[in-house]
């Protein structure tokens, strides 16, 4: 059996006051996107790259537990490193320059 002091049982014996007071609400634009647009589809573009043995070797066996894409794995990093220098860069007033895609 467990023991509470009388603060604890005060609040626990309480009684809820209901009032009969209208509900104030509002309804507000759904904030949430459609399924569609949570499908990551960006454009890719194939591209060779060597990597040290260290690397590749960290990827593929990081890929293989999770049973994920080492490839996409290394993606992600390079779109997050890219997202983060934009944010930094736009925080800081700095231009990078502008490449046209291909």
């Amino acid at each position: 059996m467990q023991v509470i002091g009388k603060k604890e049982r005060k609040l626990i014996m309480k009684k809820i006051k209901y009032t009969d007071e209208p509900i104030k609400f509002e309804i507000i634009d759904d904030i949430f996107p459609q399924p569609e647009e949570l499908v990551l589809r960006e454009k890719k573009k194939r591209v060779t790259i060597e990597l040290s043995d260290k690397s590749l070797n960290f990827f593929k066996s990081f890929a293989k537990k999770e049973n994920a894409s080492y490839q996409g794995m290394i993606r992600r990093l390079l779109d997050l490193y890219v997202d983060r220098r934009q944010f930094i860069a736009k925080q800081n007033k700095i231009n990078y320059p502008k490449f046209a895609s291909a």
